[in-house]
């Protein structure tokens, strides 16, 4: 009992009103200050809106970011858009218009030199039917069509630009392959192999 009196005149005591005091104003400041602190350091209200950097060189995507106080990383790309100059910016994350804050880190990606190149699938000895999707699935186009004699109607040789092209050689995406096809006339043609 004596205990629970001590400890109520301590409580409103002048002296450990006057510390509690000090405490909570101690406090006070250096949450105010932390919070300063952070916010200058996190540039807290700070926004920049992303520029757009869509079929820019690497040179102008450095030069537009650095005055804005950002930075850049560039991201591969193995898909060739011809619609953009070579090597420019074709994708960007960020994108434009966003609103970030300094020093932030823009991925781009940029434009190859040109298509890849696509190995020749065996389509020869199958149908044309079966050989055009095979061919345009992997981003071929489909050039002209001749038909030779011959006892099936299956590709008996695949061209491009004239010359013979085997299962397995590498053309580059959007290629135009011509197809030799036989016509089910019955009489085997000997195709030549160079033309």
């Amino acid at each position: 009992m004596d205990f629970i009196k001590n400890l109520f005149r301590f409580i409103w005591s002048k002296m450990f009103l006057i510390q509690l005091v000090i405490a909570v104003a101690l406090t006070a400041i250096f949450c105010f200050v932390a919070l300063q602190w952070l916010n200058s350091s996190t540039n807290h209200d700070q926004r920049i809106v992303v520029p757009s950097l869509s079929k820019k060189t690497l040179d102008e995507v450095a030069t537009i970011l650095e005055d804005k106080s950002l930075r850049f990383e560039v991201q591969d790309s193995t898909n060739f858009n011809p619609d953009y100059p070579k090597y420019s910016v074709i994708e960007q994350n960020p994108v434009a218009g966003n609103m970030v804050k300094e020093n932030r880190k823009i991925y781009v990606t940029l434009n190859p030199s040109g298509y890849r190149k696509v190995e020749v699938p065996n389509v020869v000895m199958r149908t044309q039917r079966q050989a055009e999707p095979k061919l345009k699935a992997l981003g071929f186009k489909i050039g002209t069509i001749t038909k030779v004699p011959d006892m099936s109607s299956l590709v008996l040789e695949l061209r491009y630009k004239g010359k013979k092209i085997k299962p397995g050689d590498k053309l580059t995406k959007t290629s135009t392959i011509d197809l030799v096809v036989g016509d089910e006339s019955g009489s085997r043609v000997n195709l030549s192999s160079d033309n």
